[in-house]
Protein backbone atom coordinates (compact mmCIF):
# COMPACT_ATOMS: atom_id res chain seq x y z
CA UNK A 1 0.00 0.00 0.00
CA UNK A 2 0.77 3.45 -1.12
CA UNK A 3 0.73 6.46 1.75
CA UNK A 4 -2.01 7.89 -0.03
CA UNK A 5 -4.24 5.00 -0.23
CA UNK A 6 -7.36 5.17 1.79
CA UNK A 7 -7.83 2.76 4.10
CA UNK A 8 -10.41 0.30 3.78
CA UNK A 9 -11.54 -3.05 4.88
CA UNK A 10 -9.48 -5.28 2.17
CA UNK A 11 -6.69 -3.23 1.67
CA UNK A 12 -3.37 -5.29 2.31
CA UNK A 13 -0.03 -3.18 4.18
CA UNK A 14 2.42 -5.71 3.76
CA UNK A 15 1.07 -8.98 4.21
CA UNK A 16 -2.08 -7.80 6.62
CA UNK A 17 -4.98 -7.74 5.18
CA UNK A 18 -7.73 -4.86 7.09
CA UNK A 19 -11.03 -6.71 8.37
CA UNK A 20 -12.48 -4.01 10.79
CA UNK A 21 -12.30 -0.63 11.79
CA UNK A 22 -12.17 -1.24 15.30
CA UNK A 23 -11.67 2.31 17.14
CA UNK A 24 -10.38 5.66 15.91
CA UNK A 25 -8.98 7.81 19.07
CA UNK A 26 -7.08 11.10 19.43
CA UNK A 27 -3.27 9.47 18.15
CA UNK A 28 -4.28 6.26 16.62
CA UNK A 29 -6.70 3.99 14.87
CA UNK A 30 -7.11 0.14 15.43
CA UNK A 31 -8.22 -2.03 12.86
CA UNK A 32 -8.63 -5.96 13.10
CA UNK A 33 -6.15 -7.31 10.33
CA UNK A 34 -5.59 -10.73 9.29
CA UNK A 35 -2.19 -12.42 7.93
CA UNK A 36 -1.01 -16.02 6.63
CA UNK A 37 1.63 -16.54 9.14
CA UNK A 38 -0.65 -15.71 12.06
CA UNK A 39 -2.43 -18.18 14.03
CA UNK A 40 -5.35 -15.75 14.58
CA UNK A 41 -6.92 -12.34 13.94
CA UNK A 42 -4.66 -9.79 15.44
CA UNK A 43 -4.60 -5.35 16.06
CA UNK A 44 -2.98 -3.03 13.88
CA UNK A 45 -2.42 0.12 15.31
CA UNK A 46 -1.59 3.22 12.86
CA UNK A 47 -0.76 6.58 14.16
CA UNK A 48 -2.87 9.55 13.34
CA UNK A 49 -1.16 11.89 11.14
CA UNK A 50 -3.47 14.33 9.37
CA UNK A 51 -2.40 17.14 11.72
CA UNK A 52 1.28 18.06 11.04
CA UNK A 53 1.29 20.85 13.95
CA UNK A 54 1.24 18.13 16.54
CA UNK A 55 4.18 16.44 16.45
CA UNK A 56 2.39 13.76 19.57
CA UNK A 57 1.57 11.24 17.43
CA UNK A 58 4.25 10.69 15.79
CA UNK A 59 7.01 10.44 18.70
CA UNK A 60 4.27 8.19 20.36
CA UNK A 61 4.42 5.71 18.07
CA UNK A 62 8.20 6.00 17.47
CA UNK A 63 8.54 5.43 21.42
CA UNK A 64 5.88 2.56 20.90
CA UNK A 65 7.91 0.96 17.52
CA UNK A 66 10.79 0.84 20.26
CA UNK A 67 9.63 -0.45 22.91
CA UNK A 68 6.96 -3.31 22.11
CA UNK A 69 9.03 -5.76 20.52
CA UNK A 70 11.27 -5.77 23.67
CA UNK A 71 8.31 -7.14 25.95
CA UNK A 72 7.18 -10.36 27.06
CA UNK A 73 5.53 -12.23 28.76
CA UNK A 74 1.61 -12.15 29.55
CA UNK A 75 0.91 -9.22 30.67
CA UNK A 76 1.93 -7.49 27.53
CA UNK A 77 0.37 -7.94 24.21
CA UNK A 78 2.08 -10.41 21.93
CA UNK A 79 4.07 -8.26 19.10
CA UNK A 80 3.87 -9.33 15.72
CA UNK A 81 5.36 -6.48 13.15
CA UNK A 82 5.84 -2.97 12.35
CA UNK A 83 5.98 -0.22 9.43
CA UNK A 84 8.29 3.22 9.06
CA UNK A 85 7.10 6.20 7.59
CA UNK A 86 8.07 4.87 4.53
CA UNK A 87 4.43 3.97 3.57
CA UNK A 88 2.26 3.50 6.44
CA UNK A 89 3.38 3.38 10.05
CA UNK A 90 1.70 0.80 11.94
CA UNK A 91 2.09 -2.10 14.89
CA UNK A 92 0.82 -5.34 14.82
CA UNK A 93 -0.05 -7.05 17.95
CA UNK A 94 -2.17 -9.77 19.22
CA UNK A 95 -6.20 -8.92 19.44
CA UNK A 96 -7.24 -9.71 23.19
CA UNK A 97 -10.92 -10.53 23.58
CA UNK A 98 -13.71 -8.97 25.30
CA UNK A 99 -13.45 -5.25 27.39
CA UNK A 100 -10.78 -3.31 28.80
CA UNK A 101 -11.15 -2.13 32.56
CA UNK A 102 -12.80 1.32 31.52
CA UNK A 103 -16.51 -0.49 31.37
CA UNK A 104 -15.96 -1.54 35.06
CA UNK A 105 -15.78 1.95 36.17
CA UNK A 106 -19.54 3.11 34.85
CA UNK A 107 -20.47 0.53 37.56
CA UNK A 108 -18.46 1.63 40.71
CA UNK A 109 -18.62 1.61 43.18
CA UNK A 110 -17.60 -1.84 43.19
CA UNK A 111 -17.67 -4.29 46.44
CA UNK A 112 -13.96 -3.84 48.45
CA UNK A 113 -13.06 -7.39 47.61
CA UNK A 114 -13.49 -6.86 43.65
CA UNK A 115 -11.82 -3.71 44.17
CA UNK A 116 -9.08 -5.51 45.71
CA UNK A 117 -9.05 -8.58 43.49
CA UNK A 118 -8.51 -5.97 40.13
CA UNK A 119 -6.07 -3.73 41.66
CA UNK A 120 -4.03 -7.25 42.66
CA UNK A 121 -4.03 -7.98 39.09
CA UNK A 122 -3.09 -4.25 37.95
CA UNK A 123 -0.47 -4.19 40.37
CA UNK A 124 0.98 -7.85 39.28
CA UNK A 125 1.49 -7.03 35.67
CA UNK A 126 3.00 -3.65 36.44
CA UNK A 127 5.41 -5.25 38.53
CA UNK A 128 5.88 -7.37 35.80
CA UNK A 129 6.62 -4.22 33.42
CA UNK A 130 9.07 -2.57 35.84
CA UNK A 131 11.07 -5.87 36.10
CA UNK A 132 11.99 -5.17 31.98
CA UNK A 133 12.88 -1.99 33.04
CA UNK A 134 9.97 -0.11 31.53
CA UNK A 135 7.84 2.27 33.37
CA UNK A 136 4.33 2.63 31.62
CA UNK A 137 3.51 6.50 32.61
CA UNK A 138 -0.44 5.97 30.97
CA UNK A 139 -1.66 3.78 33.34
CA UNK A 140 -6.08 3.88 33.21
CA UNK A 141 -8.64 1.90 32.65
CA UNK A 142 -8.83 1.98 28.91
CA UNK A 143 -5.08 0.88 28.66
CA UNK A 144 -5.81 -2.22 30.79
CA UNK A 145 -7.25 -5.65 29.26
CA UNK A 146 -7.39 -9.03 30.78
CA UNK A 147 -6.29 -12.34 29.36
CA UNK A 148 -9.52 -15.22 28.81
CA UNK A 149 -9.01 -18.63 30.73
CA UNK A 150 -10.64 -21.20 28.75
CA UNK A 151 -13.57 -21.45 31.43
CA UNK A 152 -14.23 -17.91 30.39
CA UNK A 153 -13.13 -15.86 33.69
CA UNK A 154 -10.82 -13.26 33.66
CA UNK A 155 -7.44 -13.77 33.45
CA UNK A 156 -4.18 -11.73 34.03
CA UNK A 157 -4.14 -7.99 33.33
CA UNK A 158 -2.49 -6.99 30.32
CA UNK A 159 -0.71 -3.48 30.07
CA UNK A 160 -1.56 -1.71 26.51
CA UNK A 161 -0.61 1.25 24.88
CA UNK A 162 3.11 2.33 25.30
CA UNK A 163 3.00 5.65 23.36
CA UNK A 164 4.24 7.47 26.40
CA UNK A 165 6.18 4.67 28.47
CA UNK A 166 10.21 5.25 29.20
CA UNK A 167 12.78 2.24 28.87
CA UNK A 168 15.22 3.04 31.23
CA UNK A 169 17.98 1.69 28.05
CA UNK A 170 16.47 3.57 25.30
CA UNK A 171 16.05 7.25 24.56
CA UNK A 172 13.39 9.13 25.99
CA UNK A 173 12.39 11.22 22.87
CA UNK A 174 9.12 12.60 24.94
CA UNK A 175 11.37 14.01 27.26
CA UNK A 176 13.82 15.51 25.00
CA UNK A 177 11.41 17.06 22.98
CA UNK A 178 8.18 18.29 25.03
CA UNK A 179 8.12 20.45 28.02
CA UNK A 180 4.88 20.00 28.95
CA UNK A 181 3.37 16.84 31.03
CA UNK A 182 2.67 13.58 29.54
CA UNK A 183 -0.19 11.30 30.66
CA UNK A 184 -4.20 11.51 31.19
CA UNK A 185 -5.62 13.95 33.60
CA UNK A 186 -7.19 12.19 36.14
CA UNK A 187 -4.07 9.28 36.42
CA UNK A 188 -0.82 11.39 36.31
CA UNK A 189 1.30 11.38 39.44
CA UNK A 190 1.92 14.75 40.72
CA UNK A 191 6.23 13.83 39.76
CA UNK A 192 4.88 13.36 36.12
CA UNK A 193 3.14 17.22 36.70
CA UNK A 194 6.89 18.63 37.17
CA UNK A 195 7.89 16.21 34.24
CA UNK A 196 9.32 13.71 36.04
CA UNK A 197 9.25 10.44 33.94
CA UNK A 198 11.95 8.02 35.38
CA UNK A 199 10.15 6.81 38.59
CA UNK A 200 7.87 3.28 38.65
CA UNK A 201 6.45 4.67 41.45
CA UNK A 202 4.23 7.04 39.05
CA UNK A 203 2.77 4.19 37.85
CA UNK A 204 1.72 3.17 41.25
CA UNK A 205 0.03 6.57 41.63
CA UNK A 206 -1.91 5.72 38.59
CA UNK A 207 -3.29 2.59 40.31
CA UNK A 208 -4.16 4.18 43.20
CA UNK A 209 -6.47 6.89 41.34
CA UNK A 210 -7.98 3.95 39.68
CA UNK A 211 -8.69 1.79 42.97
CA UNK A 212 -9.97 4.84 44.36
CA UNK A 213 -12.66 5.60 41.62
CA UNK A 214 -13.43 2.41 41.48
CA UNK A 215 -13.92 1.97 45.66
CA UNK A 216 -15.75 4.88 45.49
CA UNK A 217 -17.54 6.14 41.95
CA UNK A 218 -15.31 9.29 42.00
CA UNK A 219 -12.07 10.09 40.82
CA UNK A 220 -9.82 12.13 43.40
CA UNK A 221 -8.88 14.95 41.62
CA UNK A 222 -11.35 15.41 39.50
CA UNK A 223 -10.72 15.51 35.47
CA UNK A 224 -7.95 18.98 35.35
CA UNK A 225 -7.47 19.66 31.55
CA UNK A 226 -4.98 22.14 32.41
CA UNK A 227 -1.56 22.23 33.96
CA UNK A 228 -2.65 24.60 37.05
CA UNK A 229 -5.35 22.12 37.55
CA UNK A 230 -2.55 18.95 37.23
CA UNK A 231 -0.48 20.89 40.04
CA UNK A 232 -3.03 21.29 42.46
CA UNK A 233 -2.63 17.31 43.14
CA UNK A 234 1.07 18.46 44.41
CA UNK A 235 -0.58 20.42 47.35
CA UNK A 236 -4.53 18.53 47.90
CA UNK A 237 -5.01 15.27 48.97
CA UNK A 238 -8.20 13.61 47.86
CA UNK A 239 -11.42 12.85 50.91
CA UNK A 240 -10.52 9.87 52.72
CA UNK A 241 -12.69 6.89 50.41
CA UNK A 242 -14.37 5.41 53.48
CA UNK A 243 -15.67 9.51 53.64
CA UNK A 244 -17.18 9.11 50.44
CA UNK A 245 -17.99 4.91 50.81
CA UNK A 246 -18.18 3.64 54.24
CA UNK A 247 -18.35 0.21 53.18
CA UNK A 248 -14.66 0.23 51.87
CA UNK A 249 -12.46 -1.51 54.80
CA UNK A 250 -9.98 0.77 56.62
CA UNK A 251 -7.15 -1.57 55.48
CA UNK A 252 -8.41 -1.11 51.61
CA UNK A 253 -7.94 2.64 52.59
CA UNK A 254 -4.70 2.54 53.91
CA UNK A 255 -3.44 0.56 50.85
CA UNK A 256 -5.13 3.30 48.17
CA UNK A 257 -4.14 6.84 50.05
CA UNK A 258 -0.35 4.91 50.58
CA UNK A 259 0.01 4.47 46.52
CA UNK A 260 -1.49 8.21 46.61
CA UNK A 261 1.02 9.65 48.47
CA UNK A 262 1.85 12.70 47.08
CA UNK A 263 5.77 12.54 47.21
CA UNK A 264 7.01 9.10 45.81
CA UNK A 265 9.15 8.43 48.70
CA UNK A 266 6.15 7.61 50.83
CA UNK A 267 4.28 5.37 47.81
CA UNK A 268 4.76 1.61 48.28
CA UNK A 269 8.50 0.97 47.10
CA UNK A 270 7.22 -1.16 44.39
CA UNK A 271 3.87 -2.89 42.73
CA UNK A 272 5.36 -6.03 43.93
CA UNK A 273 4.33 -4.56 47.50
CA UNK A 274 0.94 -3.46 46.56
CA UNK A 275 -0.19 -6.79 44.99
CA UNK A 276 1.21 -8.47 48.07
CA UNK A 277 -0.96 -6.51 50.54
CA UNK A 278 -3.85 -6.67 48.29
CA UNK A 279 -3.44 -10.61 48.70
CA UNK A 280 -3.22 -10.37 52.46
CA UNK A 281 -5.49 -7.72 53.56
CA UNK A 282 -5.99 -8.80 56.97
CA UNK A 283 -2.19 -8.07 57.37
CA UNK A 284 -2.25 -4.37 56.39
CA UNK A 285 -0.20 -2.18 59.28
CA UNK A 286 -2.89 0.40 59.37
CA UNK A 287 -1.65 3.74 59.88
CA UNK A 288 -3.51 7.52 60.57
CA UNK A 289 -4.14 6.98 56.75
CA UNK A 290 -7.01 3.66 57.64
CA UNK A 291 -8.60 5.72 59.84
CA UNK A 292 -8.67 9.45 58.01
CA UNK A 293 -12.08 10.45 57.16
CA UNK A 294 -11.62 14.32 57.42
CA UNK A 295 -9.89 16.83 55.10
CA UNK A 296 -6.59 18.21 55.59
CA UNK A 297 -5.86 21.47 57.58
CA UNK A 298 -4.08 24.65 55.89
CA UNK A 299 -1.33 23.80 57.14
CA UNK A 300 -0.41 20.26 55.83
CA UNK A 301 -1.10 22.23 52.49
CA UNK A 302 0.83 24.49 52.98
CA UNK A 303 3.54 22.32 53.72
CA UNK A 304 3.12 20.29 50.45
CA UNK A 305 3.20 23.45 48.58
CA UNK A 306 6.21 24.66 49.76
CA UNK A 307 8.13 20.86 49.79
CA UNK A 308 6.60 20.83 45.88
CA UNK A 309 8.73 23.97 44.92
CA UNK A 310 11.87 22.11 45.62
CA UNK A 311 11.14 19.14 43.31
CA UNK A 312 13.46 17.83 41.40
CA UNK A 313 14.23 15.12 38.96
CA UNK A 314 15.21 11.77 40.51
CA UNK A 315 18.45 9.73 39.07
CA UNK A 316 17.69 6.48 39.79
CA UNK A 317 16.93 3.36 37.13
CA UNK A 318 13.87 1.41 37.30
CA UNK A 319 15.99 -1.36 38.57
CA UNK A 320 17.68 0.35 40.90
CA UNK A 321 14.21 1.89 42.60
CA UNK A 322 12.79 -2.39 42.58
CA UNK A 323 16.17 -3.48 44.27
CA UNK A 324 16.04 -0.77 47.00
CA UNK A 325 12.04 -2.16 48.02
CA UNK A 326 12.81 -6.54 47.92
CA UNK A 327 9.93 -8.78 49.34
CA UNK A 328 12.47 -11.13 51.50
CA UNK A 329 11.04 -14.73 52.58
CA UNK A 330 11.69 -16.20 55.74
CA UNK A 331 10.89 -19.66 55.38
CA UNK A 332 10.82 -20.75 59.30
CA UNK A 333 11.35 -24.30 60.57
CA UNK A 334 10.12 -24.16 64.27
CA UNK A 335 10.23 -28.21 65.14
CA UNK A 336 11.58 -27.69 68.95
CA UNK A 337 14.63 -29.53 68.07
CA UNK A 338 15.50 -26.98 65.79
CA UNK A 339 15.79 -23.88 67.91
CA UNK A 340 19.75 -23.30 66.95
CA UNK A 341 18.59 -23.37 63.26
CA UNK A 342 15.84 -21.19 63.91
CA UNK A 343 18.03 -18.55 65.45
CA UNK A 344 20.72 -18.71 62.43
CA UNK A 345 18.08 -18.18 60.40
CA UNK A 346 16.66 -14.80 62.36
CA UNK A 347 20.67 -14.09 62.32
CA UNK A 348 20.42 -14.41 59.07
CA UNK A 349 17.36 -12.61 58.15
CA UNK A 350 18.47 -9.61 60.40
CA UNK A 351 21.76 -9.14 58.28
CA UNK A 352 19.71 -8.89 54.95
CA UNK A 353 16.80 -6.74 56.05
CA UNK A 354 20.16 -4.26 57.71
CA UNK A 355 21.22 -3.90 53.99
CA UNK A 356 17.66 -2.99 52.58
CA UNK A 357 15.78 -0.90 54.48
CA UNK A 358 12.84 -0.64 52.77
CA UNK A 359 12.69 -4.41 52.29
CA UNK A 360 9.10 -6.08 53.63
CA UNK A 361 9.82 -9.78 55.29
CA UNK A 362 7.50 -11.85 54.97
CA UNK A 363 8.01 -14.88 57.73
CA UNK A 364 6.43 -18.51 56.53
CA UNK A 365 6.26 -21.76 58.31
CA UNK A 366 4.88 -24.87 57.04
CA UNK A 367 2.36 -26.82 58.70
CA UNK A 368 2.97 -30.48 57.04
CA UNK A 369 -0.23 -32.13 56.10
CA UNK A 370 -1.26 -35.56 55.09
CA UNK A 371 -1.58 -36.83 51.47
CA UNK A 372 -4.14 -39.50 52.43
CA UNK A 373 -6.47 -39.47 55.12
CA UNK A 374 -7.74 -37.73 58.37
CA UNK A 375 -5.43 -34.49 59.30
CA UNK A 376 -5.39 -33.43 62.95
CA UNK A 377 -5.95 -29.79 63.55
CA UNK A 378 -5.03 -29.54 67.10
CA UNK A 379 -2.69 -30.87 69.91
CA UNK A 380 -3.04 -33.17 72.94
CA UNK A 381 -4.03 -29.83 74.70
CA UNK A 382 -6.53 -29.06 72.46
CA UNK A 383 -5.19 -25.83 70.89
CA UNK A 384 -5.53 -24.87 67.30
CA UNK A 385 -1.67 -26.00 65.63
CA UNK A 386 -2.43 -23.75 62.85
CA UNK A 387 -3.49 -20.64 65.71
CA UNK A 388 -0.23 -22.05 67.55
CA UNK A 389 2.42 -21.78 64.67
CA UNK A 390 1.42 -18.46 63.66
CA UNK A 391 2.10 -17.45 67.59
CA UNK A 392 5.43 -19.42 67.25
CA UNK A 393 6.35 -18.05 64.14
CA UNK A 394 6.06 -14.09 65.42
CA UNK A 395 7.64 -14.88 68.46
CA UNK A 396 10.15 -15.58 66.34
CA UNK A 397 10.23 -12.64 64.75
CA UNK A 398 10.46 -10.34 67.73
CA UNK A 399 13.62 -9.84 68.45
CA UNK A 400 13.79 -8.50 64.89
CA UNK A 401 12.25 -5.58 65.81
CA UNK A 402 10.55 -4.71 62.51
CA UNK A 403 7.59 -1.98 62.30
CA UNK A 404 4.41 -3.58 61.66
CA UNK A 405 4.32 -2.38 58.00
CA UNK A 406 7.28 -4.19 57.05
CA UNK A 407 6.55 -8.04 58.01
CA UNK A 408 3.75 -10.32 57.98
CA UNK A 409 3.52 -13.98 59.12
CA UNK A 410 1.91 -17.00 56.97
CA UNK A 411 1.77 -20.32 58.30
CA UNK A 412 0.71 -22.78 55.12
CA UNK A 413 -0.45 -26.11 55.25
CA UNK A 414 0.54 -28.68 52.31
CA UNK A 415 1.85 -31.85 52.36
CA UNK A 416 4.91 -30.95 50.34
CA UNK A 417 6.83 -28.21 52.24
CA UNK A 418 9.29 -27.47 49.50
CA UNK A 419 6.40 -27.08 46.85
CA UNK A 420 4.72 -25.02 49.51
CA UNK A 421 7.55 -22.58 49.87
CA UNK A 422 8.34 -22.30 46.07
CA UNK A 423 5.04 -21.90 45.21
CA UNK A 424 4.16 -18.95 47.49
CA UNK A 425 7.91 -17.08 46.94
CA UNK A 426 6.11 -16.99 42.68
CA UNK A 427 3.02 -15.64 43.51
CA UNK A 428 3.50 -12.96 45.79
CA UNK A 429 7.08 -11.74 43.84
CA UNK A 430 9.21 -12.65 46.41
CA UNK A 431 12.98 -11.57 45.92
CA UNK A 432 14.92 -13.62 47.82
CA UNK A 433 14.57 -16.65 50.19
CA UNK A 434 16.05 -17.45 53.67
CA UNK A 435 15.63 -21.14 54.83
CA UNK A 436 17.18 -22.88 56.87
CA UNK A 437 18.94 -26.89 56.25
CA UNK A 438 18.68 -29.41 59.00
CA UNK A 439 22.41 -31.37 57.76
CA UNK A 440 23.03 -33.93 55.65
CA UNK A 441 22.36 -37.36 56.38
CA UNK A 442 22.69 -40.22 53.99
CA UNK A 443 18.81 -40.87 53.79
CA UNK A 444 18.25 -36.85 53.52
CA UNK A 445 20.76 -36.66 50.50
CA UNK A 446 19.04 -39.63 48.87
CA UNK A 447 15.95 -38.09 49.49
CA UNK A 448 16.50 -34.24 48.79
CA UNK A 449 15.75 -31.91 51.30
CA UNK A 450 13.51 -29.14 51.35
CA UNK A 451 16.40 -26.59 50.99
CA UNK A 452 18.03 -28.42 48.31
CA UNK A 453 14.47 -28.37 46.38
CA UNK A 454 14.22 -24.99 46.91
CA UNK A 455 17.25 -24.18 45.75
CA UNK A 456 17.10 -25.52 41.96
CA UNK A 457 13.57 -24.54 41.50
CA UNK A 458 12.82 -21.20 43.23
CA UNK A 459 12.61 -18.31 40.36
CA UNK A 460 14.36 -16.28 42.62
CA UNK A 461 17.58 -15.70 44.87
CA UNK A 462 18.06 -18.35 47.80
CA UNK A 463 19.93 -18.30 51.22
CA UNK A 464 21.02 -21.45 52.87
CA UNK A 465 21.53 -21.45 56.38
CA UNK A 466 23.20 -24.10 58.76
CA UNK A 467 23.10 -24.48 62.51
CA UNK A 468 26.38 -24.40 64.12
CA UNK A 469 25.41 -27.72 66.11
CA UNK A 470 27.62 -30.43 66.15
CA UNK A 471 24.45 -32.92 68.47
CA UNK A 472 22.11 -31.86 66.36
CA UNK A 473 19.93 -35.06 65.03
CA UNK A 474 19.93 -36.70 61.81
CA UNK A 475 15.91 -35.81 60.70
CA UNK A 476 14.84 -36.97 56.91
Amino acid sequence: MNSGQRLAPGVEIDGYVLEAHLHRGGMAALWRVHHPNLPGPAIMKIPMLSDPSDPTAIVSFEVEQMIMPLLTGVHVPRFFGSGGFESVPYLVMEELPGHSLRKRFEESPLPPEEVATLGHKIATALHALHKQQVIHLDVKPSNIMFRERPDGSQGEAVLIDYGLARHDHLPDLLAEEFRLPMGTGPYISPEQVMRVRNDPRSDLFALGVMMYHLATGQRPFGFPTTVRGLKRRLIDIPKAPRALNPQVPPWLQEVILHCLEVDPEQRYGSAAQVAFDLAHGDQVALTGRAERLADDGTGARFKRWFKSIGVEQATRSVSRTLESAPIIMAAVDLSQEWEALAAALRTAARRVLQTEPSARLACVSVLRTNRIGMDVTTDEAGRNLHVTRLVELKHWARPLELPPERVTFHVLEAPDPANAIIDYAATNRVDHIVIGSRGNSTLRRYLGSVSAKVVTQAECTVTVVKAQRDDAPNKP
